[in-house]
């Protein structure tokens, strides 16, 4: 399977995109260097590799949920544009 300049200009039309003639011709000769390396990938040996959804294997990395002091009011609301004595105030987005 080989990309032609006609595939290229397909993907840039779905990509809204539009090239010269010597970038269709640049990018027609890169598509197709990645394929050829994609099938030099395809003829490797992988009998006994179990798939793998991802490289690093992590198992649970969440932290432990313990109870601490949360910021006090008067501290999260000093820096605030506008607030009234609890809350932030926002501008009204739904009319």
């Amino acid at each position: 399977m080989s990309v032609t300049i006609k595939d290229v200009e397909h993907i840039a039309k779905l990509a809204k995109l539009e090239f010269s003639d010597a970038e269709k011709e640049k990018f027609t000769h890169q598509f197709n260097d990645i394929l050829k390396y994609m099938e030099q990938l395809n003829s490797v040996d992988t009998t006994g590799v179990e798939p793998l959804a991802q490289v690093i294997e992590l198992k649970n990395v969440f932290r432990d949920d313990t109870v601490k002091p949360s910021t006090p009011t008067e501290e999260a609301l000093k820096n605030a544009p506008a607030s009234s004595d609890v809350h932030f105030k926002v501008p009204k987005v739904i009319g």
